[in-house]
């Protein structure tokens, strides 16, 4: 164990910014966190076993427990629960003898649940030690048990198992770009930096995450904001796209990754940046060997590094770093503070990151997407970029869609473009609703359906999951609030408490517990999330549930068996082992109103 540990430290020296990125290569080496190796971490880091503890216990990928050699992970997103996701789940663990959530009495195997994994497109999938495997039938299950049975090496198993399909089913102006590494760069070059921000204000190009901000303001801010001594300016490429439902950014890496890096390279040109961050969500973390691949070559190429496109003064270069399963990584200031080695809450703002972000350096954090798009800005300029889409979202849109339809996948449109006409393009037939944005966003139900996809209607990050006439919002509504509740930081009461409430609400409907007095509940839970959480994930916990009230009612009053309060925990019921061990069912033997 201490050799690994070494290893890592040697590789990547005793920096505490770094405690993440040697958290997740220590526990690839080991495959867990034993409390000595965070002992000796710490000890090279200059940091307490407490706060290394503390960091590890956060991120959902990281276990400070044995787990088995071979590490089976589900997505238990609704859209993969769809596709009986579970319902495999629980056929692995038969065939291997084992619970779900429990490691094996061999050490050999864990089988566990996960949120989504960027996968809805080609579901069910999983994770097995970080790769994935997609479109799982209970035949791919029964061979994948085998292979664990059989002790077969994961770089043995059969290759087509970790193929992922691209999907790309629509392209417009950024998926059909055929720009030459380097092209957008060498035009921006030959403009200039002020310039380069005068085009990208043209073109109305707004931030692609879900919030809208103007990517002209932000890298404005950003180049003006004053630079400490500790440090330059800093780009974040925010590749966390954790939001269920959302794929895109997992295409635009693996087929345009220089767009991305372009993009990055054009901010660090416009703010005067010498560093730059790719944040890689831990589920991607196969694309990382490629990827750093593609940064390899571009430094050959004199696109990164010193001296860029022999433009003296112009350095920049990009480092990846790994998350770990945490999804309110996808902020962008707790996104820092994972950058910066740390549990990743989100910072109380102001400072806003264009001030104060990475070290208290200026920061600017953009979206996969806003990058890539970047390159196009500067290639082609703003006006012909503002052409596209409407006045007030402009350019176009990836939508990541999964559901119940013919053809999920990557479709790319103008902003503006109808829910009908995507569902037409997808072909989704009768649908009831479309849960547009992922968990946080919003329920589009038929009546809607000629609503837009634009900033000045119904924005978005990007998921976009249809659900047939067949499903029950209740359901789906179910699972978005246990996604909250599993996802929330715990950093404030609120949050912690308040998601794990409507969880067990929901539950408790489910049960036949329910009464109208459970709904009022759920909508003051909803008035106090928004009023006292701390970030946007207690803020949206409650907005599946309300949006199904107030869109699918009957899903909900169906769960209404009660008129009044009746509590979740039945004690009765509880005791009905008892009652059978004792061989007595008389009337005593039940707890009634009338029980003495």
């Amino acid at each position: 164990m201490d050799e690994a540990v070494d290893a890592v430290l040697a590789r990547r020296g005793s920096d505490p910014t770094l405690l993440l990125q040697i958290l997740i290569e220590t526990q690839e080496r080991l495959a867990w966190l034993p409390p000595l190796a965070l002992s000796r971490i710490a000890a090279a880091l200059g940091l307490s076993h407490a706060h290394v503890e503390g960091v590890a216990s956060f991120y959902s990928f990281l276990s400070l427990r044995p787990v088995g050699r071979y590490r089976l992970l589900f997505a238990d997103n609704i859209i993969e629960e769809m596709q009986r996701g579970r319902t495999l789940m629980l056929d692995l663990c038969r065939k291997l003898w084992i619970e779900p959530g429990k490691l094996s009495e061999d050490h050999l195997v864990s089988v566990d649940v996960t949120s989504c994994i960027g996968m809805s497109d080609q579901g069910p999938s999983l994770l097995v030690n970080g790769m994935p495997i997609t479109s799982l039938t209970p035949e791919r299950i029964g061979e994948i048990a085998t292979l664990v049975r059989d002790q077969i090496p994961l770089d043995r198993w059969p290759q087509e198992f970790f193929v992922v399909a691209d999907n790309v089913r629509r392209r417009d102006i950024l998926l059909s770009s055929n720009l030459e590494p380097g092209e957008a760069l060498r035009r921006a070059l030959a403009q200039g930096p002020d310039a380069l921000l005068a085009e990208v204000a043209r073109s109305g190009l707004r931030g692609r995450g879900g919030a809208g901000f103007s990517t002209a303001r932000k890298w404005e801010f950003c180049r003006n904001a004053p630079v400490r001594e500790s440090g330059g300016r800093v780009v974040v490429c925010n590749a966390d796209e954790g939001e269920p439902g959302t794929f895109k950014d997992r295409v635009l890496l693996t087929l345009m990754p220089d767009h991305v890096f372009e993009g990055m390279t054009l901010a660090a040109f416009t703010l005067g940046a010498k560093h730059g961050f790719l944040y890689l969500r831990g589920e991607y973390r196969y694309l990382r060997d490629d990827l750093e691949a593609v940064l390899a070559r571009r430094r050959r190429e004199g696109l990164l590094g010193r001296s860029i496109l022999g433009v003296e003064g112009f350095d920049f270069d990009i480092d990846i770093h790994l998350g770990a399963g945490a999804y309110v990584c996808g902020e962008e200031t707790a996104l820092i503070e994972s950058l910066e080695g740390k549990r990743g809450v989100p910072r109380i703002r102001p400072p806003f990151p264009v001030t104060q972000g990475y070290l208290g350096r200026p920061t600017s954090v953009n979206n996969v997407e806003t990058l890539a798009l970047a390159t196009l800005v500067a290639a082609h300029g703003g006006e012909a970029f503002a052409k596209v889409g409407t006045a007030q979202s402009t350019g176009t849109k990836l939508l990541s869609v999964s559901g119940d339809c013919a053809a999920p996948g990557v479709y790319e449109f103008p902003f503006g473009v109808t829910f009908s006409e995507v569902l037409a393009a997808c072909g989704a037939e009768r649908p009831k609703a479309v849960q547009h944005g992922g968990a946080a966003g919003i329920t589009i139900a038929e009546r809607e359906f000629e609503r837009r996809v634009a900033f000045e209607d119904a924005p978005t990050a990007g998921a976009f999951m249809v659900f047939g006439p067949s499903r029950d919002m209740f359901e789906a509504a179910r699972n978005f609030v246990r996604f909250f509740a599993h996802e929330s930081c715990g950093f404030c009461t609120p949050c912690r408490i308040g998601t794990t409430l409507l969880r067990d609400l929901m539950q408790k409907l489910e049960a036949g517990h329910g009464s109208p007095l459970d709904l009022a509940e759920i909508e003051r839970l909803n008035h106090l999330l928004h009023a006292t959480s701390h970030c946007g994930l207690g803020q949206a916990a409650a907005n599946p549930i309300l949006d199904g009230m107030r869109k699918f009612r009957p899903a909900f009053d169906a769960r209404m068996m009660h008129e009044d309060f009746q509590p979740a925990f039945d004690l009765d019921a509880s005791l009905a082992l008892a009652r059978q061990m004792t061989g007595r069912d008389d009337a005593l033997a039940h707890l009634t109103e009338e029980t003495p």
